[in-house]
């Protein structure tokens, strides 16, 4: 990398969901050209560019088209870790271990 380079991840969960596309097309979710394919639809369809927000919503919804979770876990999983970051300190690491519930 040349010192004028942009670097590739602005925040490490952009490196984090760069990852898990990796694993997770090792584990045989899904093939680069599967992955390709959804991008490209989430990114028609919303009319936006494929970020890794999107790579992030891309993922969501293939694990659950493919079975490996549901729309309704991942729902409950964002509440929760919503709920844990408004209890975390304030520079602290959000950990789910944090949530209060509802």
């Amino acid at each position: 990398m040349r010192p004028e380079d942009p670097p590739a991840f602005a925040a490490p969960w952009e490196a984090q969901t760069f990852a898990m596309v990796v694993a997770l097309h090792d584990r045989g979710l899904f093939t680069w050209s599967e992955w390709a394919e959804a991008l490209g639809e989430a990114s028609r369809d919303g009319d936006r560019p494929a970020d890794y927000a999107l790579w992030l919503e891309t993922i969501e919804r293939l694990l659950a088209e493919r079975g490996v979770t549901t729309a309704h876990a991942l729902a409950d999983r964002q509440t929760a870790f919503a709920r844990a970051a408004a209890a975390t300190p304030h520079g602290e690491p959000i950990a789910l271990t944090n949530d209060p519930g509802p």
